[in-house]
């Protein structure tokens, strides 16, 4: 069984920073992207920032420039660091990683169970 458990999300004001943190363990052979989306509610989950095992990365680009994704492959970890928060970053922020759980299985995506950031004075 794979679990995904995300830590750093809170209150934090105007310009401030936050650094989340997802590690994925259990019963992992490999995993290939891993990344961060958010959502509000009764909206649809989005793409933040998404990198690959060998490091390439995507952003949004309401977070180019402010936010940047980075993993440890040894530790199957994965960092979310936010800076400059604007009140609209305000969302549950989930972890996703495409994990193949055994050789031969191929790969799923599997997700954390979120956490919530929110940025205001």
């Amino acid at each position: 069984q794979v679990r995904l458990v995300e830590s750093g999300g809170g209150l934090v004001q105007p310009g401030g920073s936050l650094r989340l943190s997802c590690a994925a363990s259990g019963s992992i052979f490999s995993i290939n992207a891993m990344g961060w989306y958010r959502q509000a509610p009764g909206k649809e989950r989005e793409l933040v920032a998404r990198i690959t095992r060998g490091g390439s990365t995507l952003y949004a680009d309401s977070v180019k420039g402010r936010f940047t994704i980075s993993r440890d492959n040894a530790k199957n970890t994965v960092y979310l660091q936010m800076n400059s928060l604007k009140p609209e970053d305000t969302f549950v922020y989930y972890c996703n990683a495409v994990i193949m759980v055994q050789y031969g299985l191929g790969y799923e995506a599997y997700w954390g169970q979120g956490t919530q950031v929110t940025v205001s004075s």
